[in-house]
């Protein structure tokens, strides 16, 4: 059987995000005292009594604020300022969590204590026939936990007393959310390649991911800085396991404000590290930017596989050469990622968009590609006898031997007489040479040079 699926919902601010990273064990949702920080849907693997689980974090659930049966003038104002303009978005996700959730965690405040919204809540999920636990969160002393009896009067059974933040109470709600799961072992989920999408903001990311998996899986909005945790989504893609991460925008440094939003950058700069292949969005109408050849530098840090996708292209306008002179001036402006294939897309209409995986697919093929030794070395006798090493104050490079140590990424051992003479334009040359040879396309090369007494 698949594992079990449990979704965290609830009014904004009565701490989902904050019960979710201690579920998953890691600070992996944005907490803040801000209500509205969490929109899309966010998912974490967890354990507890030695069974696995996938809990999904969801945004503040404002059901008077996004009922669409009334008109926007005559609903009352957000409970959340802070997503006042995407109250119909997040229910939207929510819902989605709540269809696919095998059980559901209500949480609400016991410090506020019963709330119209709270109520709307519940009215909401008694209606999907699916095992709902009521989670009283905040409850950090005897006399709050004593207050949770007041939720009994939601009609959703016993409210467990718990606090997200310190993990008291924990332990009984998650024994009873266990226990309501049905019988069985959970599946494993086969070893996926995992392929972030960065890039400037409102370049076109979430739509990206959305025009791969013909969903609305993110919030779109042509507000920049709309998704603000790196989202995981499964999928197979032609019976290969992929997980498609999309990430906040990267800004400027200086362009980073403190809280939330550097939260944010930081868990974008996170998936950069985790992930197998980087997709680089940039945006066709403006071209390549400073800040495009950044973020490429902070994927070289991370030696990370890459496809430029520049998307947009629908709104370019075009003729036979425009598509040649614009992979030009990529390559151009992204000297150090020459060796990257670039796709032209338009996520809106989704134009190419059916390229964009099994490109990163075969990126990652190449990354894990392993050269045998004896082609290696005949490979390097042949190119050093087209150009010998440079000389330096009278002493020459010799190169003896080389190997590839490892893979993801490839990473080749040259043994030489001398590691000061190692000159970055030869280094260059036998990088340039090796590509020839073995392209490995998108990916980062290391070449490493240690004397030859290190071989043994």
């Amino acid at each position: 059987m698949a594992r079990p699926i449990v979704a965290l919902v609830g009014r904004p601010n009565v701490g989902k995000s904050a019960l979710f990273n201690r579920l998953v064990g890691r600070q992996q949702a944005i907490v803040e005292d801000v209500p509205g920080t969490t929109r899309d849907r966010l998912y974490g693997d967890s354990e507890w009594a030695g069974v696995e689980f996938t809990v999904v974090d969801t945004g503040g659930l404002d059901i008077a604020a996004s009922d669409p049966r009334q008109p926007k003038e005559a609903r009352p104002a957000p409970l959340a300022q802070a997503s006042a303009d995407y109250v119909e978005e997040v229910r939207a996700q929510v819902e989605v969590a709540i269809a696919e959730a095998d059980v559901i965690i209500f949480l609400v405040d016991v410090q506020d204590g019963l709330t119209s919204g709270d109520e709307d809540v519940a009215h909401l999920l008694r209606r999907t026939g699916k095992p709902v636990f009521l989670a009283a969160n905040k409850a950090d002393n005897a006399a709050l936990r004593a207050a949770a009896v007041d939720f009994y009067a939601l009609g959703l059974g016993q409210p467990f007393p718990i606090s997200a933040l310190h993990g008291t109470g924990t332990g009984d709600l998650l024994d009873a959310v266990v226990g309501s799961f049905p019988a069985g072992e959970p599946e494993e989920l086969p070893e996926a390649v995992k392929i972030a999408i960065v890039g400037r903001p409102n370049v076109g990311k979430s739509s990206l991911l959305n025009a791969l998996l013909g969903q609305e899986r993110a919030i779109v909005s042509p507000i920049p800085g709309t998704t603000r945790d790196a989202i995981d989504t499964f999928l197979e893609w032609e019976g290969r396991p992929v997980v498609l991460i999309d990430t906040a925008g990267i800004r400027r440094r200086g362009k980073i404000e403190r809280g939330i939003e550097r939260y944010s950058v930081m868990r974008a700069l996170r998936a950069i590290q985790r992930a197998d292949v980087v997709l680089l969005l940039i945006d066709a109408t403006s071209g390549v930017t400073l800040q495009d050849a950044h973020i490429a530098g902070y994927i070289l840090e991370e030696a990370k596989s890459v496809v430029v996708v520049v998307n947009k292209w629908d709104l370019v306008e075009k003729d036979t050469h425009t598509m040649a002179e614009m992979t030009q001036r990529v390559r151009e402006a992204l000297r150090f990622l020459d060796y990257v294939p670039v796709l032209f897309v338009s996520a809106r209409t989704r134009q190419r968009v059916q390229q964009v995986i099994p490109t990163a697919l075969r990126v990652q093929a190449e990354r894990l590609m392993r050269i045998p030794t004896g082609e290696l070395n005949r490979w390097l006798q042949e190119i050093v006898s087209q150009h010998a090493p440079p000389s330096k104050q009278g002493r020459r490079l010799r190169l003896y031997y080389v190997t590839q140590s490892q893979v993801d990424p490839p990473t080749f051992v040259f043994f030489v007489n001398d590691t000061q003479l190692v000159h970055f334009t030869y280094q260059r040359y036998l990088e340039n040479r090796l590509r020839e040879r073995y392209p490995f396309e998108g990916t980062p090369l290391r070449l490493v040079f240690r004397p030859r007494d290190e071989r043994g």
